[in-house]
């Protein structure tokens, strides 16, 4: 469950994002609210997450999904630029993302320590 946490974290730090931008600096007030609803929702999943998972691997898959996320909704709604060089990096922050998953030992731990 502690994964799933994190990946509704990371989606909400995706939406809160763009929700900087859209706002223009906080000028727009229901922008601006939901904004601030989705940074709070964003950490009440993350520290539910790292409960059970360790806050490294938590906090760099964390901000990697938020990361490779708000890029590509920059460059696919926002006008953001694209870029082969830009696009390869995403990608390979997104396998970054996978491998930090699949070596995770957290959930290894917590069965061992229900034992």
């Amino acid at each position: 469950m502690a994964w799933i946490y994190l990946l509704l974290g990371s989606l909400f730090e995706i939406g809160w994002a763009v929700g900087l931008k859209l706002s223009d600096g906080f000028t727009k007030p229901l922008i601006s609210v939901i904004t601030i609803i989705f940074i709070l929702v964003s950490f009440l999943f993350f520290t539910k997450a790292i409960r059970e998972i360790e806050v490294g691997t938590g906090y760099a898959v964390f901000t990697g999904i938020g990361a490779a996320g708000t890029a590509i909704i920059g460059m696919t709604f926002l006008g953001d630029s694209a870029n082969v060089g830009k696009v390869f990096f995403i990608g390979l922050l997104i396998v970054g993302i996978i491998g930090l998953k699949l070596t995770d030992g957290s959930e290894q731990q917590v069965e061992q320590s229900e034992v």
